[in-house]
């Protein structure tokens, strides 16, 4: 086959890669949200992303890894010279961290299948920020060839991650903050209501 079809194909699993991580992160940060809700809610909607992240993580995302690294190999068993280039040892070790996230992902997938899921919508949403990391990375260091100068983009997502999740810490404190005052003050109402009702 010719080394573009490969290429063209590596390409393409990559993005339904990633589109598949992170889907099914959402779907995990949904399905922890849900349990704060009342029944019948909570138990229909946890029943739904069930069986929505089933379907994306193994027709998906986990057909998508293998034909991906597939196709990956091959361009490496075609242009054995590409390991010869630091940007691509590089790219590769950010490849296996991708691994090693779609392997920490499945052990959530497996909580989440058993309704133990252990951790926070707030812990998940920062979960989610490392794939977009290794994406942008992988993205700089294949498009610039260079195996420092995707430090740079890199370190740009990251604060820029940061600040998103301060803001978003902010607003739910406030959010919060809103609720409780709002509570507050009908309790305040009632007790006044209470005193200014007539004696029996």
């Amino acid at each position: 086959m010719d080394f573009l079809y490969i290429k063209a194909l590596h390409i393409v699993f990559v993005v339904t890669w990633f589109a598949g991580l992170f889907y099914i992160v959402r779907l995990f940060i949904y399905f922890a949200e849900a349990e704060k809700k009342e029944s019948p809610a909570k138990e229909i909607l946890q029943k739904q992303y069930k069986l929505m992240s089933k379907r994306l993580w193994y027709i998906i995302t986990w057909p998508s890894a293998i034909l991906c690294s597939i196709f990956a190999f091959w361009m490496l068993y075609e242009n054995p010279y590409y390991l010869q280039e630091s940007w691509m040892l590089v790219k590769l070790a950010f490849v296996l961290a991708l691994y090693v996230y779609h392997g920490f992902c499945q052990q959530i997938y497996n909580q989440l299948q058993r309704s133990e899921l252990k951790y926070s919508g707030f812990q998940l949403r920062l979960w989610n920020e490392v794939a977009t990391i290794i994406l942008i990375a992988v993205v700089f260091l294949v498009t610039l060839k260079n195996a420092i100068n995707w430090i740079w983009g890199v370190v740009g997502i990251v604060l820029f991650s940061v600040l998103i999740m301060l803001m978003a810490k902010v607003y739910k404190r406030i959010r919060a903050k809103k609720s409780w005052d709002k509570a507050e003050q009908e309790v305040l109402d009632s007790m006044k209501d209470d005193k200014n009702l007539p004696s029996s």
